[in-house]
């Protein structure tokens, strides 16, 4: 997999690289240090796999960033990477189309875990937000995950439209659906949601 780390930091962004090819084999990782950075790099490379970003760029501040890379990205699964771990930071990070936030405060074991999840194709978000896990997935057929998958990985509708061949229509009645089934109405909600069940972001 190639993984994209978006950080202007460069002993942090080194370290995590370093941590990233000693820890994790077959991960290529690929740094940029702005966003423009990242947008040249992401059209270099359209296997890219993964996007860790932070928040705090010289030409983007905040959530703008995120939605811009999901714009112009909207194939590689995008988690943001923080020191700003409060709850309605990771919660607009969610909204903007993170599929998942990683502090950067955690301790060295915390983050190679973290790391390990998201590599792995899992949701990782900071513990004191998903609350106590549940038990077991819920009563998804196969199609309303691929549709899960693909909304809990930031895509809007008309992507998975185009990666399912399904109508909006369609797409919408799945959303719906799992919506129903897991018991929550936003797609933030769902990514929480998905977290506390061990549901993947990949097969």
């Amino acid at each position: 997999m190639k993984a994209l780390l978006v950080d202007d930091h460069a002993l942090f962004s080194e370290g995590l690289a370093l941590l990233m090819a000693q820890a994790f084999d077959g991960v290529t990782c690929l740094q940029a240090g702005t966003l423009a950075q990242a947008l040249q790099v992401g059209a270099a490379h359209p296997d890219l796999g993964l996007i860790l970003f932070d928040l705090g760029l010289p030409d983007s501040q905040g959530l703008s960033g995120v939605r811009r890379l999901r714009e112009a990205l909207p194939g590689p699964a995008l988690v943001v990477l923080s020191a700003d771990d409060a709850a309605r930071t990771v919660l607009d990070s969610l909204d903007a189309g993170a599929a998942g936030f990683i502090p950067k405060s955690a301790q060295p074991g915390l983050m190679r875990e973290a790391l390990g999840r998201v590599l792995d194709g899992q949701i990782y978000l900071p513990q004191a937000l998903l609350g106590k896990p549940e038990p077991g997935a819920a009563d998804l057929s196969e199609r309303q995950l691929e549709v899960l998958r693909l909304l809990i990985a930031g895509h809007s509708n008309k992507h998975i439209c185009r990666e399912l061949d399904l109508s909006e229509s369609t797409v919408k009645t799945h959303l719906t659906a799992l919506f129903r089934k897991l018991d929550v109405h936003t797609r933030t909600q769902a990514v929480i949601k998905a977290a506390s069940l061990g549901l993947r972001m990949t097969r």
